[in-house]
């Protein structure tokens, strides 16, 4: 029997605007004891993403949202300490969705193994998780990029955003990224090997891209929406595909801002904009989990992370992530 206090990060209030810290609050219970057919899991790494502030929502969303009390969600990289299960053993490394929490007493199935053969574990929560897939599918079969073409994918120093850009290099586009710092921009030109970037905070992103693609902007990842869609409509080429991937630039407005005005734009060049979820390519993601790994193996694909100690500190580098503080993917280490 597993003797202990579980601490898991919850949703104490619904924020109102940008999250604060009182919006969240630490819960103690018992470490659970898993029932037959489950395995418990201990934290080793938890993945921060954009995407959870959505879920801090309670208007109309792809997923359930959270109810105050609830356990804020999320995937973790965790080890097996207990298995009532013969699909694992104690030891194991294992990805699972149990949210912001140390332990877990959770179902054998729901439990994916984590191969460290692969990559360093921390990736199974980043390149080689769900940011990685999202990347990987988002602009393969969404914006279906062809050599030759440009593609522009703004987050472009982040998780998602720095992946894109290098699939996309690999498949012979002119890759320019939208980031919101020099230094972001020197690392994914310098370090990943886009061709050009903007820093949206000093530079006229719709001039820049004119300049920099004077035939228009064949392929474009959205990873914030905001006026860099903008920016980017007004700059089409013919026949564009746009993948809208995240709004995160929206994602604590307090009422629902303004779309794009120039929609149009759409219909002039006969482009085509949709929004997809990583979960639409399941089926196929060891698919594309086997290529990116191979990508990194051969080293034409880099990633970066930014790892923060203490599960105590979720909350503020969660409403950090929102504005943009981070750089890399964005994980807590919570144990060894």
């Amino acid at each position: 029997m597993q003797t202990g206090i579980n601490r898991a990060w919850v949703m104490a209030s619904r924020p109102d605007g940008e999250p604060t810290a009182e919006n969240f609050a630490i819960d103690e219970s018992p470490i659970p004891e898993p029932e037959h057919g489950d395995v418990l899991v201990r934290t080793l790494f938890m993945s921060l993403d954009p995407y959870m502030r959505g879920r801090m929502r309670s208007g109309p969303s792809y997923a359930t949202p959270l109810q105050p009390g609830d356990v804020m969600t999320g995937e973790v990289v965790a080890r097996v300490e207990q298995s009532r299960s013969p699909m694992f053993r104690v030891g194991d490394t294992v990805r699972s969705n149990i949210g912001w929490q140390e332990w877990a007493a959770v179902p054998a199935h729901t439990v994916k193994l984590v191969d460290p053969e692969l990559a360093p574990i921390s990736t199974a929560v980043g390149v080689l998780g769900m940011p990685g897939l999202t990347a990987y599918f988002g602009l393969l079969e969404v914006c279906q990029p062809r050599a030759g073409d440009t593609l522009v994918v703004s987050a472009a120093s982040g998780a998602v955003g720095g992946v894109v850009g290098q699939i996309g290099s690999i498949n012979g586009c002119f890759v320019i990224g939208i980031a919101g710092s020099d230094e972001k921009c020197s690392y994914v030109v310098n370090e990943l090997g886009f061709n050009a970037a903007i820093n949206y905070k000093t530079q006229n992103v719709s001039e820049e891209l004119a300049r920099l693609s004077p035939a228009g902007v064949d392929a474009y990842f959205d990873n914030v929406g905001g006026t860099i869609l903008d920016a980017v409509m007004d700059n089409l080429a013919d026949s564009a595909r746009i993948a809208i991937c995240g709004q995160i630039s929206q994602y604590n407005a307090v009422e629902v801002p303004q779309g794009p005005r120039n929609i149009g734009s759409l219909l002039r060049t006969r482009s085509t904009a949709r929004g997809f979820l990583v979960y639409d390519f399941e089926r196929r993601h060891e698919i594309g989990r086997a290529r990116l790994a191979a990508w990194i193996k051969e080293g034409r694909l880099k990633y970066r992370e930014d790892i923060v100690d203490g599960f105590e500190n979720a909350p503020e580098e969660f409403i950090g992530l929102l504005r943009g503080k981070n750089f890399g993917k964005l994980l807590i280490k919570v144990s060894d």
